[in-house]
């Protein structure tokens, strides 16, 4: 939600990288209809509303979930004492015994004394292998942050799922609406079945939630119940976070997890993939 001040930005050019669990994936039942558990959290370098900061406590109310793929936003990797010069996305990953795949939106120099740049951007979490993991820059605007959409293929019992994961602008309607447009028009050019999560950072009677869901469900208003407030985690005001989806998938449950772990709330959303002979790869 809230805009990183830093001393430089990344400019076309976004760092990805996928990288696979350092220990054993559980062996997680994926359930005969195909059913893929998604969520997406800004975890908001894991410090929480009470202003501690917990990586631990970040990855217990991930496993909680029991999401099999995850999309993380405002996730550092060495940034600096905020964070321990931790790399969080890994640090989640060998936790979790995942698969993960991260993107970098601001990438500075090391600090003095140190050999590995400053990062903060999103990260894709995954028990199943992470393949084509790659970033797309959006169009910044004045004042305005890097933001990215990152994206990854992973395959479910035979199914081809293509994985989104994005952190819109949070001070520009105009900026928004353009960076929803960029992504529109990459969804909308593969007829996989797609999932796309993020901090949106827009609620949905704003005007740029039409073109949040031209090509895609919103999960929420299918079967969710409730506001769906996610952000602020401590008085929640809001639903910015969103997990959207292809027809080819039909969400069967979905719902917010109450937790302080972060100043937003993780969503969690219950899908279920076509078969295999139903889907056209392209």
């Amino acid at each position: 939600m809230r805009s990183l001040i830093a001393t430089s930005v990344l400019g076309l050019a976004l760092a990805a990288s996928c990288l696979g669990p350092a220990v054993a994936t559980p062996n997680k039942d994926n359930g005969a209809q195909r059913t893929l558990v998604a969520a997406s959290y800004n975890i908001h370098h894991a410090e929480g509303a009470d202003g501690v900061l917990d990586l631990e406590r970040i990855a217990t109310v991930l496993e909680g979930t029991d999401a099999q793929v995850i999309g993380l936003q405002e996730v550092d990797r060495h940034w600096g004492d905020r964070s321990e010069n931790v790399d969080q996305a890994k640090w989640l990953a060998d936790r979790l015994g995942m698969h993960h795949c991260y993107t970098a939106n601001l990438d500075n120099p090391p600090a003095e004394g140190s050999t590995q740049n400053r990062q903060y951007g999103t990260a894709i979490l995954s028990d199943f292998p992470l393949e084509n993991c790659t970033s797309t820059a959006l169009t910044n605007h004045p004042k305005g942050e890097q933001r990215s959409l990152a994206q990854a293929d992973l395959t479910v019992r035979g199914v081809p799922v293509r994985f989104y994961n994005t952190h819109l602008t949070h001070n520009s309607d105009e900026g928004r609406e353009v960076q929803a447009d960029e992504v529109n028009e990459i969804v909308s050019s593969d007829d996989r079945p797609a999932i796309l999560v993020g901090d949106l950072n827009a609620r949905p009677d704003k005007p740029v939630y039409q073109s949040f869901t031209k090509h895609l469900t919103d999960v929420w208003p299918v079967v969710g119940e409730g506001d769906g407030f996610t952000y602020d985690s401590d008085d929640p005001k809001g639903r910015i976070d969103y997990i959207l989806v292809s027809g080819q998938i039909t969400p069967t449950s979905m719902s917010v997890i109450p937790t302080i772990a972060s100043d937003h709330m993780p969503i969690v959303a219950s899908l279920e993939l076509p078969h295999p002979s139903e889907v056209h790869k392209g």
